[in-house]
């Protein structure tokens, strides 16, 4: 397993970060165990979970199920533990979004349901417009000095949320967002107009979500019926409008001897801002697989054919569109 650094810290974490998101829902906790055990075994170091996940089944379930495989004697100094705080947690006004009330009892919630005592990176979920950077600043200061958490980062931020949040942390000399959480493959290009471009001139890792393209990208043609989640509608209508593209990247990747998830993992691997795409495994075997990917590099001749079958928006803002 490769190694790369935090956005602009020091931290090295594992090229691929292991999401956890099926872990309880669709992912028993025994099977989650296994997964996080051969996670380690790869190499992988970076896990990301969030207060949010396994909510239909139980707040707090996924975070319950990672903290109980630490307390099973687990290394828990050898993880870069993320978590996320943002979503509604309980039914009081304030069990929700980024105020410094809610920010704190969140973490405070996690780190119990977890069975650790800090947070390695601890992500705000989504951008709270109603909060000033001021307040939350300060609670995340506060966090970090009492040992809690080490580092923050975003998920779902704009480019200029980014911008606006490390500028006024600058001014609190806070280190600020060191990573930012986007959606990012090659069916959903947007970040390369302004999110990406924003991350690396502000020293901030992406960790992209979804870059399978939320199972589009693993080779459905034929298969759509497959599995717990290829039969949903959702996704059977999105093959359906995408087929000619499809067909031409499936073929693409049948051409190279690559499978097509192991394409698409490795597409995103090759953006220098990228520090670990978040993977989502319910089964051993898809962890395995999703583990090769990490050693697979693209030519120059494929790269430029996926821009083909999948085209991005050509260049940053504002040349994208203007001049």
């Amino acid at each position: 397993m490769e190694y790369t650094f935090l956005g602009r810290t020091g931290l090295r974490v594992s090229r691929l970060c292991l999401g956890t998101m099926n872990f309880g829902p669709y992912t028993s906790e025994t099977d989650s165990f296994k997964i996080m055990d051969n996670a380690l075994d790869l190499g992988i170091n970076f896990f990301d979970t969030a207060n949010v996940y396994g909510a239909e089944i139980g707040v707090g379930t996924t975070e319950s199920i990672i903290g109980k495989w630490f307390e099973n004697g687990k290394k828990r100094n050898s993880i870069v533990l993320a978590t996320k705080v943002y979503g509604k947690m309980g039914d009081g006004v304030n069990d929700s979004k980024l105020s410094a009330y809610h920010i704190r009892k969140a973490c405070e919630d996690s780190l119990r349901r977890l069975k650790t005592d800090h947070i390695d990176l601890y992500q705000m979920h989504h951008i709270d417009r109603s909060t000033p950077w001021e307040e939350i600043w300060q609670a995340m200061e506060q966090l970090a000095n009492e040992g809690k958490i080490i580092y923050a980062g975003s998920s779902n931020f704009a480019a200029w949320n980014i911008v606006e949040a490390n500028y006024t942390a600058r001014q609190r000399n806070f280190m600020g967002l060191v990573s930012e959480q986007s959606i990012y493959s090659l069916r959903n290009r947007h970040i390369e107009l302004e999110v990406l471009p924003a991350c690396k001139a502000m020293g901030v890792g992406m960790i992209p979500w979804s870059p399978m393209g939320g199972g589009i990208l693993c080779g459905v043609l034929g298969n759509i019926k497959d599995g717990q989640r290829r039969s949903r509608e959702p996704l059977q209508k999105s093959v359906e409008k995408l087929r000619p593209q499809l067909e031409r990247y499936e073929n693409l990747c049948n051409e190279i001897s690559i499978k097509p998830a192991d394409v698409a993992l490795a597409w995103v691997l090759n953006n220098p801002v990228v520090t670990a795409p978040i993977i989502g495994p319910r089964t051993l075997e898809q962890l395995e697989q999703n583990a090769k990917a990490s050693e697979i590099k693209l030519t120059e001749e494929v790269l430029k054919k996926l821009d083909e079958i999948w085209p991005g928006p050509g260049n940053q803002a504002p040349e994208a569109y203007a001049w």
